[in-house]
């Protein structure tokens, strides 16, 4: 037989949750130039990396768009240098002896209009360069594909998706709670995600206080703990517990004997002149339950003894000891 001393601690309020498990990044990739659907790499259950080509378009046309505006460039460069040389030369000789001032402003405007030249035509060139790398849509982030709706020699244009990427490593749990708990939900709260296994702690991220009008609850974010495993969509359940700013008689779940007609009881222990304890069962009201305690609203004042294990076979009025265990 085991005991232990009915106390005062505060009350917790449990609420059972339902969720989901929902990703920070949903992408619908789409080209950022119109073209002609040429390659595509990957289908709906591919897991990429980050920089992965997804989709290539046909950049012929692209191609010799920047072949031409490199020529350019370097036509423009070609110019440049050689106004430069007739610049330096004007400068050489000396302004008013061999060679008119006038023709060394002329040549330093010459140097300018070829600069400026370069300058446009490489923009130009830097374009095209963008212009083609665009022709090749490439995974923002690692994840897995979901979704594919781009087929080979189609049409596309800006916009329009091709692919749906979705990242599944950064999860979050999604909750909707009841509006009354959300002046409750201070640091001090706790939430456990319940799997196969025990109960598991899960760091609360997010809380939304914007209630939805139809369900009177508001969003509750919390991070995945990192010993469990979820997908996106997955339904996950919940334990919220809450402070209730309230104190109050508190045993464990184990003390409760529960009896068909409703009636519930606890088994006190008091010590009797053989050196053991005498029981008597006691009919109390229960509370709130939480964390493995129930609360005792009525039938104890606090500091009595119940029985917590042992107390199946008990009778009125018999003498017991406690186990080898709980008497050291």
């Amino acid at each position: 037989m085991q005991l232990e001393t009915v106390t005062e601690q505060a009350i917790v309020r449990e609420v059972s949750l339902n969720g989901t498990v929902t990703p920070l990044r949903v992408s619908r990739i789409s080209p950022a130039v119109a073209g002609l659907l040429e390659t595509l790499r990957v289908d709906a259950g591919d897991r990429v990396s980050a920089g992965d080509v997804l989709v290539e378009l046909d950049d012929e046309q692209a191609s010799f768009e920047l072949e031409a505006a490199t020529a350019e460039a370097r036509q423009a460069q070609t110019r440049l240098a050689e106004a430069q040389r007739r610049l330096t030369e004007a400068q050489s000789v000396g302004a008013g002896r061999n060679i008119a001032a006038t023709e060394v402003r002329s040549r330093e405007s010459e140097v300018a209009s070829a600069r400026a030249a370069v300058a446009q035509l490489e923009a130009l060139r830097n374009r095209m360069e963008v212009q083609l790398r665009r022709h090749t849509v490439r995974a923002p982030y690692a994840g897995v594909i979901t979704a594919r709706t781009g087929n080979l020699g189609e049409w596309v244009t800006p916009g329009d998706e091709l692919v749906r990427l979705v990242d599944t490593s950064n999860l979050r749990l999604d909750f909707q709670v009841p509006q009354t708990y959300l002046e409750r939900l201070g640091e001090d709260a706790d939430l456990l995600v319940l799997g196969n296994g025990e109960p598991v702690p899960a760091a609360i991220a997010a809380r939304v206080p914007v209630t939805d009008p139809q369900a009177r609850t508001f969003l509750l974010r919390a991070q995945p703990p990192e010993s469990a495993r979820f997908w996106p969509g997955m339904a996950v359940q919940a334990l919220l517990r809450v402070n209730t700013d309230d104190t109050g008689l508190t045993v464990s779940r184990d003390a409760i004997n529960r009896y068909p007609e409703g009636r519930v009881t606890v088994w006190l222990a008091r010590p009797d002149e053989a050196g053991g304890f005498t029981v008597s069962e006691r009919r109390v009201r229960l509370g709130a339950a939480f964390a493995g305690r129930v609360q005792i609203t009525e039938g104890l004042d606090g500091g009595e003894r119940v029985v917590v294990r042992g107390n199946e076979a008990l009778t009125e009025g018999i003498s017991v000891r406690l186990a080898e265990r709980e008497a050291r």
